[in-house]
């Protein structure tokens, strides 16, 4: 899972960053072409992970996994090729996080309805530019006698009449989803998070007129939690108390990533490892099988399931087993948040 955060300039786009890597995560450089932008790879804390490890007492133990990308120069309105190289850098991106002025600082009293609606309106030129041009490309091809892909006319016209009425793609979650729409990355279909950074001593979020559809809002204040976040875990939770900050940024903003983009964990144990696998709500026991591996996924046999809390209430996969409650389930069978699973297959 990858998110990409954005903003207008001097929102506190790096200070963000920081404070969402800082106390659990590696942060690299990256260069590509002539940009540099930074990836911070962070783990998901995950109280059932632990206590999974603590069962088990396995060699290694594996959390599942966030990675966050700053673009390089992250300003906002641009025109020409330095938009489009900003935009390039999040559009692999699986969601994107906005972070929205609502400080004082140089730029004097902050306006994030307007910042909001500023970055949502650049998006939206940029995904009509792109629908645009397939579009000119279609038609060519259509008088040189090549045939339509099945479907595409009719989905880039539903893609430009929504984005012409200055609406995002995403507002259409029908349409955002579409599998034709996949290969286009783009960027006002993501889901979004909206963080509002705010003052030091500001726990309120500001008042709206109207947000964005379709967005999760988070209220931070970016300068304290990038503190917290190089703290010991002892002086962050002092820290944390003093200024009524009952949860960090990061795990806020990783709950609301999960949500966001609809994704679930389950566990395989073992003594060799526990591992926490990250997959989509809705995933069959075949598809999160090849999410371990392809060949596991090819010699399905069954799955054998229980959930976190029955195992906790029983205290060991040997109990549960001689209380029934490990089940055999098929390949059609979905997969739940918190399902411990150990996939039978042959090769």
């Amino acid at each position: 899972m990858k998110l990409g955060i954005i903003g207008l300039p001097q929102a506190g786009k790096s200070t963000v960053f920081e404070a969402l890597t800082g106390a659990r995560g590696e942060s690299q450089q990256q260069k590509s072409g002539r940009s540099d932008h930074r990836i911070g790879t962070v783990r998901v804390a995950d109280p059932r992970v632990d206590h999974l490890s603590e069962l088990y007492k396995p060699k290694k133990t594996t959390y599942a996994q966030v990675e966050y990308l700053l673009p390089s120069d992250t300003g906002g309105a641009s025109t020409g090729k330095s938009e489009n190289a900003l935009w390039n850098q999040v559009r692999p991106c699986d969601a994107l996080i906005q972070v929205v002025r609502n400080f004082h600082g140089t730029l004097g009293a902050p306006s994030p309805e307007a910042d909001i609606r500023a970055l949502e309106e650049e998006m939206i030129i940029s995904d009509l530019a792109v629908v645009e041009k397939k579009m000119e490309r279609m038609a060519l091809d259509a008088k040189r006698g090549k045939k339509d892909e099945e479907g595409m006319q009719e989905l880039m016209e539903a893609c430009r009449t929504l984005l012409e009425e200055n609406r995002p793609l995403r507002s259409d979650p029908g349409l955002a989803s579409s599998p034709g729409l996949r290969g286009f990355t783009f960027l006002s279909a993501k889901p979004r998070l909206l963080i509002v950074n705010n003052d030091d001593e500001n726990e309120e979020p500001p008042s709206w007129s109207s947000l964005p559809e379709h967005v999760e809002v988070i209220v931070v204040r970016g300068s304290l939690e990038k503190e917290i976040a190089l703290l010991s875990p002892e002086e962050a939770e002092e820290f944390m108390a003093a200024y009524h900050i009952r949860t960090s940024a990061l795990d806020r903003v990783i709950r609301s990533s999960y949500e966001i983009l609809e994704l679930i964990s389950f566990f395989t144990v073992g003594e060799d490892e526990v591992k926490a696998w990250t997959i989509p709500k809705g995933t069959t026991a075949l598809d999160a099988a090849g999410v371990i591996h392809s060949d596991i996924q090819q010699g399905f046999i069954r799955a054998e399931v229980i959930s976190f809390e029955e195992l906790v209430r029983l205290g060991s996969l040997q109990e549960a087993k001689k209380a029934g409650q490990v089940r055999l389930e098929g390949k059609e069978h979905v997969i739940e948040d918190g399902d411990i699973v150990h996939f039978r297959f042959n090769v």
